[in-house]
């Protein structure tokens, strides 16, 4: 995110933004907040404390998970067994319900069921018709980490069957689908939370207060991106690829020369034969041939399954996966505000022929026009956030940098935050290896919102840290398993007689997750604009009514 900075530099941006949060008392709010609810009798994080829940009253929700690849897996290892207990799982590929349960080689995050609940494990029922878990009325709730276009029509089905619903961002394939499923859960008076982590992250928390702090003036610019080089070959490792072979580098070997990815790609990975015997096995079960099943449960191949990032029937590319994370930073940032317009470049210009082949874009470049804070009596007041997410360079740190008429605030890959003063002109000095002045902070600020993320490691279960104090010393949490504990602890709370009710401000009834349905669907709009933008080469304005649940009104239906 900063170029052409010093080490030194470095420092001093980071101890700058340490003396802001001191001086705001984030770090010390967050401990008295945390002792006041007694979060560390019950093992609880201060994190806890700050996003409003407690420990839960009574059992543990039972839980099942529908879907049991990458994020799954991420979402299985992060969990916290003692808000929601894990009790069945679900996938039609071999690999993944065997993945869920071992835990991945290669990624940390995802431990496997295994290694977190020992023997009781085995009590754990395993479904590769996701069906079969609406049969189970002791199951209170879901875990949905399906591809993209599977979001909706599932979490749907599971609402109607009365489940509370955790659904991994984004939240659909397409904005009709998202209100589609506000009204699922309305109607059925059930939770709907949906799975964009930074809304449970505290490093985004305090730099949001830092930012409402006024030490950055007036922003009039964002800049954000998520840059990845995936141009290397892709060279058979044995210990890499032994993943895919429950950790058997002699069998990874023995089939590397039927390997297909000619490009290291994170998203292209191989199509094993255990997975196809198993799908050709389940098929024939059901009467059916291959093609016949596969269309049934919603895709056009195994290559389409395996690989479904890829492709436009299954995925939403680059802004779904990762620039959705960090425009609902930015809009946050901006106070919660919505996009004016956007407009944008995509293109496939690497992958291929005689690459890997893929149908969405691997190259994005896209410019929004946001309010400023005096929008209603300015229409000239607009911050203009850019965000690019490119595939042949991984130089720059992806993150969001804020430029104010008073200084730039660089978030750096969810792990640190960086914070400098613009230069005095009456004064000498390089502005970057000047300490800040924290005097005209405003230090009667309300706790700020957070926003989302995409992958990336995370600490362990009751070693992750949260604040300023862990991006200094190590790994923060990501906001995981903070996400979870509050899904459960608002199924726990939860009065279905009350259901979605607002009182007369337009505020629920009741405590909702901090990213409930209408929430998250600001998130999907946001992207999947984006992405039309890109497809048209045009300019879009964004309309009320597409934010709007109760009207039927969307950017992909607009005249």
């Amino acid at each position: 995110m900063a170029l052409d900075m010093t080490p030194e530099q470095r420092e001093v941006g980071t101890a700058n933004y340490r003396k802001a949060v001191e001086h705001l008392g984030l770090d010390r709010r967050d401990f008295l907040k945390a002792g006041a609810v007694g979060t560390a009798a019950v093992g609880l994080s201060a994190a806890a404390a700050y996003f409003g829940y407690k420990s839960l009253q009574g059992n543990p929700v039972r839980t099942a998970l529908i879907g049991c690849g990458d994020e799954g897996g991420v979402l299985a290892g992060e969990h916290n067994p003692d808000f929601l207990e894990i009790v069945a799982v679900s996938d039609i590929r071999p690999y993944n319900l065997k993945r869920i349960m071992t835990g991945d080689f290669k990624v940390a995050l995802r431990k496997g069921l295994n290694k977190i609940y020992g023997e009781k494990a085995k009590a754990i029922k395993s479904y590769t018709d996701w069906r079969d878990i609406l049969k189970d009325k002791s199951i209170e709730a879901v875990i949905i980490a399906l591809p993209l276009h599977l979001h909706a029509p599932v979490a749907i089905e599971c609402m109607k069957a009365g489940k509370h619903v955790l659904c991994e961002k984004l939240m659909a394939r397409t904005i009709s689908q998202c209100k589609d499923m506000i009204r699922a859960a309305r109607e059925n008076k059930v939770v709907l939370s949906i799975g964009h982590q930074r809304h449970y992250s505290m490093l985004y928390a305090h730099a949001n207060e830092v930012i409402k702090s006024g030490i950055l003036g007036d922003v009039k610019h964002i800049r954000a991106l998520w840059h990845r080089n995936f141009s290397w070959p892709a060279v058979f490792n044995p210990d890499e690829w032994a993943v895919y072979f429950d950790g058997d580098k002699q069998k990874a070997q023995q089939v590397a020369g039927i390997l297909e990815p000619k490009i290291r790609d994170g998203w292209f990975p191989p199509v094993v034969q255990g997975d196809v015997d198993g799908l050709e096995a389940l098929a024939k079960e059901r009467g059916v041939d291959l093609k016949k099943f596969l269309a049934d449960c919603g895709y056009d191949s195994i290559e389409q399954l395996v690989r479904w990032r890829l492709y436009e029937k299954t995925g939403g590319g680059l802004m779904a996966e990762l620039g959705s994370h960090q425009l609902d930073a930015a809009s946050i940032f901006l106070n919660k505000a919505k996009p004016l317009s956007v407009q944008g470049v995509g293109t496939r210009s690497f992958f291929g022929p005689n690459r890997n082949p893929r149908e969405i874009d691997d190259h994005v470049f896209v410019t929004f026009e946001f309010p400023g804070k005096n929008y209603a009596q300015d229409k000239n007041d607009i911050v203009v956030v850019t965000y690019s997410s490119i595939s042949t360079n991984g130089f720059e740190a992806y993150g969001e940098c804020l430029m104010g008429t008073r200084g730039t605030m660089i978030v750096e890959a969810e792990q640190n935050v960086m914070l400098y003063t613009e230069k005095d002109p009456t004064k000498k000095g390089d502005q970057r290896a000047m300490s800040i002045d924290v005097s005209s902070m405003k230090k009667d600020q309300p706790a700020a919102d957070s926003s989302s993320t995409w992958g990336g490691p995370s600490a362990a279960p009751g070693t992750a840290k949260s604040g300023t104090a862990a991006a200094a010393s190590g790994p923060i949490s990501r906001g995981y398993r903070e996400e979870m504990e509050d899904f459960a602890y608002c199924v726990r709370t939860w009065d279905a007689s009350l259901g979605y009710e607002k009182d007369r401000d337009g505020k629920f009834r009741q405590r909702m997750p901090r990213c409930h349905g209408e929430i998250a669907m600001a998130d999907a709009i946001i992207a999947l604009t984006a992405n039309l933008a890109m497809r048209e080469r045009a300019r879009i304005e964004f309309k009320p009514e597409w934010f709007d649940a109760d009207k039927p009104d969307v950017p992909e239906q607009r005249a």
